[in-house]
Formats: C-alpha cells, sequence, structure tokens
C-alpha cells in the first residue's frame, strides 16, 4: 500500500472517534496492552510524562515538549486529534513521523491489527509508542486522548503525570459531575508517581489528593501567578504554563536537569519548535481574523473572555459543532453583537446544519448558513471591514478544514 491507501485502510478498518464519536470508545486497555505485547511493549522502553485534563492538555504538551527540547533532549510528542495531517500525532523534537514509517507500520502488523481489531486511537498510540522505542527518545511528552483511566496510553509509567483542568466535556462516557470527571482522569496517577494539577478547584481537589495518597503519589498544585511569557496567544494560557512550570520543578527534585534559559526559550518557541496550530491562532489581517479549537463550555468560555479583550469595530464568528455536544450552553455564550455564520465540518461527527438552523431560529439569533467552512469564512470576510475581527471556531474539525492554516 501508499501512504493514501494506509491511511484509507486505517480510517475505514477501524473506528476512530473523532470521526463516529461514542461508537469507538473502548471500556478497558486489552486491546493496547495486546497490541504493545506484540510490539514487545515499546512504552517501557522511554520515559515519559503523561498529560491528561478537560483543556489545555494539547497546549501544555507542547509546552513541556518545547522545554525539553530547548534542554537538549530528544524528545518524542503525541498528541490527538490531528488537524490536516495524520503524522502531526506522533513527532521527535518537532518533525512527524515519516510517511513511509507510517506505511512500514500498518504493512509489518497488519495480520495482528485485524486479529486484535484496535480502534484508530489504540492502533495509533502503539505506533507512537513503537516509533519513540525505535527512535531511541530521551523522554515523550503523552497526551491522554479521551478521560485517562481507560485511555489508550494509560499503559505508561511515566516520570510524572500533569492533569491540567477538569470541565464537562465527554460527559456521556466520563460522568455528569466534576468529581466523577475527575476520578477518571486521576486514573492516570500511578503508585509512586508524582502529580501535578495546573487548576485548584475546590470540587475536584478532593478527589485528587484522595487518588493519589491511595497510590502513594506526590501531588502537587500550580502556583498561579507567573511571570513567564509564552509564543502561544491567548490570556488562557497562563493557568497552562503554571501547570507546566511546576511539572519543570518537579522534574528537576527527580534529577532531570533543566535550566532557566532553556524554560524561557522553550516557552517562547512552541509553535516554531513543535508545530502546534489552532490555538488561539492569526490566520488572517486586515480584518484579523482568528481560529482556535477550544469546542466545551469552558474553553468557549476562555474564547468569549478573550475576544471581549480583542479592539474591533464589530465581531463576525464562524462556527460549526459536533453533533454529540450540548451547544444550548455555547450558543448563550455567544456574545451578542457578533454577526454569526454557522458552517458544518466534514466529518460524520458534525452537527448537521438542518439542526444547527433549527436550534439557532428557535432561540430567534440572526445568523446566517453555509454549509462549507471556507465559503463560510469567505463571506464573512466579504461582510467585515478592515477593523473588524473574525473568529472561526466552535469544533477542532472546522479549524482543521480552513484552507490556509
Amino acid at each position: 500500500m501508499n501512504y493514501q491507501e494506509t491511511l484509507d485502510y486505517l480510517f475505514q478498518a477501524l473506528p476512530m472517534y473523532q470521526r463516529v464519536g461514542k461508537a469507538a470508545f473502548k471500556k478497558d486497555l486489552s486491546n493496547t496492552i495486546a497490541l504493545c505485547e506484540h510490539l514487545g511493549n515499546p512504552q517501557n522502553g522511554f520515559k515519559s510524562i503523561h498529560v491528561a485534563g478537560t483543556n489545555g492538555k494539547g497546549s501544555s504538551s507542547h509546552m513541556l515538549a518545547s522545554i525539553l527540547q530547548a534542554s537538549g533532549l530528544k524528545v518524542g510528542l503525541y498528541t490527538s486529534p490531528h488537524l490536516k495531517n495524520f503524522t502531526e500525532r506522533i513527532k521527535i523534537n518537532g518533525q512527524e513521523i515519516s510517511r513511509l514509517s507510517v506505511i512500514e507500520f500498518v504493512e509489518s502488523n497488519k495480520a495482528v491489527i485485524e486479529t486484535i481489531q484496535p480502534s484508530f486511537f489504540e492502533m495509533t498510540v502503539a505506533m507512537a509508542f513503537d516509533h519513540f522505542a525505535r527512535e531511541k527518545v530521551d523522554i515523550a511528552v503523552i497526551e491522554v486522548g479521551l478521560g485517562g483511566r481507560l485511555d489508550s496510553t494509560n499503559i505508561i509509567t511515566p516520570e510524572i503525570c500533569l492533569i491540567t483542568n477538569i470541565g464537562f466535556d465527554h460527559m456521556e462516557m466520563l460522568g455528569d459531575t466534576l468529581p466523577e470527571i475527575a476520578r477518571e482522569k486521576a486514573g492516570v496517577i500511578k503508585e509512586g508517581v508524582p502529580v501535578v494539577v495546573s487548576e485548584l478547584n475546590t470540587e475536584t481537589k478532593p478527589v485528587f489528593d484522595s487518588v493519589a495518597a491511595s497510590r502513594k503519589a506526590q501531588i502537587s498544585y500550580a502556583d498561579k501567578d507567573t511571570s513567564l511569557e509564552t509564543d502561544l496567544k491567548g490570556g488562557y494560557q497562563q493557568m497552562n504554563v503554571s501547570g507546566v512550570l511546576k511539572v519543570i520543578e518537579v522534574l528537576g527534585d527527580l534529577g532531570w536537569d533543566i535550566e532557566e534559559p532553556a524554560i524561557k526559550k522553550g516557552l517562547l518557541n512552541v509553535v516554531r519548535s513543535t508545530g502546534l496550530k489552532g490555538r488561539w491562532q492569526t490566520i488572517g489581517i486586515n480584518p484579523l481574523t482568528i481560529c482556535d479549537t477550544g469546542h466545551n463550555k469552558d474553553a468557549f468560555q476562555y474564547i468569549v473572555d478573550q475576544l471581549n479583550d480583542q479592539k474591533f469595530r464589530e465581531l463576525h464568528m464562524v462556527l460549526g459543532f459536533v453533533n454529540d455536544k450540548n451547544i444550548d450552553d455555547l450558543i448563550h455564550m455567544i456574545p451578542k453583537n457578533a454577526h454569526l455564520t454557522f458552517c458544518q465540518s466534514s466529518v460524520p461527527r458534525a452537527m448537521p446544519l438542518e439542526v444547527l438552523k433549527s436550534k439557532v431560529n428557535a432561540l430567534n439569533i440572526e445568523a446566517e448558513f453555509i454549509r462549507d467552512v471556507n465559503e463560510a469564512m469567505t463571506h464573512a470576510r466579504n461582510r467585515a471591514e478592515e477593523n473588524d475581527l473574525i473568529f472561526v471556531g466552535g469544533s477542532t474539525f472546522v479549524v482543521a478544514e480552513i484552507d490556509n492554516l
């Protein structure tokens, strides 16, 4: 198979949560364990940092990778979902896994893949672990896909765990209350492995403290105030920076030598050194056009707060959502004076434009409805003046379909 045929095989043969939703979510780690056993348990062949949380885990993972790279280490980075290319998920020092490596992994393991029938995510995790072990990384930053306790990445024993924050997302699988969701995220806490929590929350702190105590894991909460800057835009990144700095501090206690200049350099060069996209990213000027992948209630609140801090004549928003989200809260959070254009990404999980239209019309909100993401953006640009602001988001998949990202 060539690269495109390999991707088609993976997308079609294996259920993919990002595309089909809950049907692809497995309730145990057996497939991942079996696949990695077949590969010789590569997850035991490198040091790692495990990053969980509702929001901020992707940005925090990229910040950590950038700092560690600036320290001269060979750093693996596993994140999900990808925006443009599958290979974005697996990187070493900012370099994506080669297409040839993807082809070779699938071809050499096709028989066992068809026997075990892992989900798309389970297979991707095994591929990442295999790649990092073969390339002998010094350390890998591993981002949890969904939840924590039952996430496929949760077969590693890391140097340290980071839990960024807890919010309401994927509630149909993780629970209806913050403590319930926190307990699932706390599943990444391992026996004797230190854990850092980026956000102190009175509802979730007892859960984290209890799980950490039961597993004899040292727990630390991030300091709120930090003066270090990052090239990742958005005021909401400060909480992520605080958590990352606490992780670096604890790593120092564990014997990892990470100096202050590397910390500063790493934080200021996250995009350049890791290739992170879609976090309060400027994709156009005159009018200023910004996209962000934030897609749940807490993340959307950060975005609205950030929009309110901007200076502009008028605000235009291009938004689309997935069909397994309760978007009523998000719609109510949209600034009242915004010019709205709703769209629909091309993944099966996308909320159909007709459904979105009925919800918006029922709330008597004036809006335009244009199915294609880029056509919707063009419409917004045609309406906007030079000193207006255009925001594009609501779903990772809307951002992923932007042509010039």
